[in-house]
């Protein structure tokens, strides 16, 4: 797994990737009450906003980690958004994508930045 400044995840199985956001950005955000999520097969580049979360706090833009094409979305999250606050980096995971460059995974960082 690997992360990025902006508190998003990403781990990898083949050129697939999984992403969603750290638990300290749930707890920051607090309790998730909606979410955007992409549609499949659209292109985006690394640093993109692909998503919105809205909680009861504030709406925030979700980046994605790497560039490629999203192949898949958390439908769970259309009627359980509160997933992302009990598991954020399990079952609370937002999309999957087809990364086009490993080079992009390999540069973003081993830990995630706060508490």
């Amino acid at each position: 797994m690997k992360f990025t400044p902006s508190h998003e995840w990403i781990s990898i199985k083949g050129k697939i990737g999984t992403v969603g956001i750290t638990n300290y950005a749930q707890k920051e955000l607090g309790v998730i009450v909606h979410v955007e999520l992409p549609e499949v097969g659209t292109v985006v580049k690394a640093g993109q906003e692909v998503c919105v979360l809205e909680s009861t706090k504030s709406a925030t833009d979700i980046y994605s980690p790497v560039s490629g094409k999203i192949s898949a979305v958390n439908q769970a999250l259309k009627t359980t958004p509160e997933l992302i606050n009990r598991s954020p980096e399990k079952e609370g995971w937002l999309y999957q994508i087809e990364l086009s460059s490993m080079e992009e995974f390999n540069r973003l960082l081993s830990c995630p930045q706060g508490k």
